[in-house]
């Protein structure tokens, strides 16, 4: 056995270890079930007006900072900038890469990160690549992120989500603005889940609350609810500047195709007459459906992304393939994405679901259950 062979070995047994405690991940495809599980909350990715032909290449040639840098891409970050309400913005070529570009940069090893418990790991990994102060305050819980600020030195900065990707709940934003201005504290808000589903035009809760001047950056991905690719942080031009600079996500990778900044055009100017209502309608019906379903541990959110909670990887999986053998695409979420204890289905409503597919949904779930 040669040491490629050894090697690939040694990484089977990794995953027999990982399979055998029921942490296995496996590629899946929707295909023709029903989908519950997607983040396209507004049906975008489905809309034939973004689907274009274009004469525009179909490759940037380059980074941003080469060849990569067309017109269309500063005209789309200065729309972008006015619709969410911030002075500029800059895109990235997704969220992930977005998230790490600027926690990777921004602070210095004398400075603090605090951040939320249930932050995504893009925001996580973004921070451990910097060498500041890391510290955690428990999920959405104001006295705890006090306590924190009063530990931490140099810059302190304070990272959370508008809307949290397993739980669906919403930040208090405005109590932690007013711990951010107490401790002279600044905010990243990464607003993924929230862009195109909040604010009378789908701007997002920072802008829906009038928040923008509270709140040093925006993260806003494309992936989700506008149906496309890519991701733009919104700030200052000073910050615009140092991200080109010193985000290494940004200054070393290619950009984005010139055709991708047509769509995300687009997607913008279809966001303010978006069916925001009949999502809400569908979480509101959801909601109160399961206020009648005894025995079984409903997540609390107001946002597109519910949750059954099953408390057991095997048992999470198992009511995962029950569901897509009667047609519903639902995805299991095991620990340690989530804290063991709290393994669970993560139900994603859409404007494209029905009121009569979450009640099948739901009436599987309990026949499972029963």
């Amino acid at each position: 056995m040669n040491a490629n062979q050894r090697f690939d070995k040694f990484l089977q047994e990794k995953l027999e270890e990982r399979e055998a405690s029921g942490l296995l991940r496996t590629l899946t495809q929707v295909n023709n079930k029903i989908d519950f599980s997607s983040n396209d909350y507004l049906g975008f990715s489905q809309l034939p007006q973004l689907k274009i032909e274009s004469s525009l290449p179909s490759g940037s040639t380059g980074s941003r900072l080469i060849t990569g840098n067309p017109t269309i891409a500063e005209e789309t970050e200065k729309m972008i900038a006015a619709f969410h309400g911030f002075e500029a913005a800059l895109i990235f070529n997704t969220g992930y890469m977005a998230n790490l570009g600027l926690l990777s940069c921004i602070a210095t090893k004398n400075d603090t990160f605090i951040s939320d418990e249930y932050i995504h790991a893009s925001m996580i990994d973004g921070m451990r690549l910097g060498f500041p102060t890391r510290l955690k305050f428990r999920h959405n819980d104001v006295d705890d992120l006090e306590w924190k600020l009063i530990q931490a030195k140099g810059k302190k900065f304070v990272v959370i989500e508008s809307i949290y990707s397993m739980d669906g709940d919403e930040a208090p934003l405005k109590a932690i603005i007013e711990m951010c201005k107490k401790h002279d504290a600044l905010l990243i808000v990464d607003e993924a889940h929230a862009t195109g589903v909040f604010g009378n035009k789908g701007e997002g809760l920072v802008a829906h609350y009038g928040l923008q001047k509270e709140v040093y950056a925006c993260v806003y991905t494309f992936g989700k609810a506008l149906g496309l690719h890519g991701a733009v942080i919104t700030g200052s031009n000073t910050l615009r500047s140092y991200l080109i600079n010193h985000a290494r996500s940004f200054i070393y990778t290619t950009a984005l195709p010139p055709h991708i900044y047509t769509q995300i055009q687009s997607v913008y100017k279809l966001l303010p007459t978006a069916d925001r209502k009949s999502l809400i309608e569908l979480i509101d019906h959801f909601t109160e459906a399961v206020k009648k379903t005894e025995g079984i541990q409903f997540l609390q959110s107001s946002s597109p992304i519910q949750g059954v909670i099953i408390g057991d990887n095997n048992k999470a999986k198992a009511l995962a393939k029950h569901l897509n053998d009667k047609s519903f695409f639902v995805k299991a979420i095991l620990s340690p994405t989530v804290p063991a204890g709290m393994e669970r289905l993560r139900i994603c409503l859409h404007t494209f679901n029905t009121k009569e597919q979450v009640d099948q949904l739901l009436n599987e779930i309990k026949n499972f259950a029963a």
